[in-house]
């Protein structure tokens, strides 16, 4: 899967290029702020939740983690809420032009990279002031963020994978995926850390286990890990596990693309 993949990006390279311009390009089509607005988006979200923790819960998370949780989520958001329609969306390439379809996901992909990227230089510049601002300053491992941020998108793709081709069979997929999103958020720590919940979790472990088995729990506590010197990513098989299942979820989703991508023309 890999090879054929990563050899089908290479020969269309250009068209990938242009489609993911155009994406871009298009995101924010005729609004006055343009990018701001994915800056401006999870910093509401991080402020709201930060008065909401400490109001309702009485325990405050940091900053900084709420920071990185909110950011991160927003480009698996990103990815699985605007790949719905990578392919639907586009009906008159794909009834009319002939090429491999999967360039579409990819370059819907390539495209919310790009974007994510230059969120994570915003991210970066007001983590940093906020830790110089606590007398501290970013990890050495930060410089291990583009590994990250590759594995991050490649789990992106695979969840881009599979709602693009079950949409375009099924128009209930949006609904589906709103509710899935929902509940998936508060079963990520993107709003709190691990330290946040590990004294619920202490009378139930399986339960605890379970949770880790989240990808989104792995690649999130990473991100933290990597940029916040006094956080640390627990070792245990489950969170291992975890942060693994996007490798296998990438091939499985590719094939079944690949399978089902032959009926699109029809179905559009």
């Amino acid at each position: 899967m890999p090879t054929s993949l990563f050899s089908t990006l290479s020969a269309y390279r250009d068209l990938v290029v242009n489609l993911s311009a155009r994406e871009l390009k298009g995101r924010y089509s005729g609004t006055v702020l343009g990018f701001f607005w994915s800056i401006l988006n999870p910093l509401f979200m991080a402020i709201i939740y930060m008065v909401f923790l400490r109001l309702l819960i009485g325990r405050g998370v940091p900053t900084e983690d709420i920071l990185i949780g909110v950011f991160a989520w927003q480009y698996t958001g990103q990815a699985v809420f605007g790949g719905q329609n990578c392919i639907s969306g586009n009906a008159n390439l794909v009834k009319k032009v002939s090429f491999p379809r999967v360039l579409l996901p990819m370059s819907f992909t390539a495209g919310n990279l790009i974007h994510f990227l230059l969120t994570l230089g915003v991210q970066l510049v007001l983590l940093t002031g906020i830790l110089l601002w606590k007398g501290s300053m970013l990890s050495m491992w930060v410089v291990l963020l583009p590994l990250l941020v590759a594995y991050h998108s490649l789990f992106n793709l695979a969840l881009t994978f599979l709602v693009s081709t079950s949409h375009v069979y099924f128009r209930d997929t949006n609904h589906i995926v709103s509710i899935a999103m929902s509940a998936w958020f508060f079963m990520t720590p993107v709003m709190y850390n691990l330290s946040f919940i590990d004294r619920f979790m202490e009378r139930a472990p399986w339960a605890w286990n379970l949770y880790l088995l989240n990808p989104m729990a792995g690649i999130v506590t990473a991100y933290r890990a990597l940029q916040i010197p006094e956080s640390t990513f627990p070792w245990s098989w489950p969170m291992v596990v975890g942060l693994a299942l996007p490798i296998p979820l990438l091939i499985i989703s590719y094939r079944l693309f690949q399978r089902y991508q032959k009926y699109f023309s029809d179905l559009v």
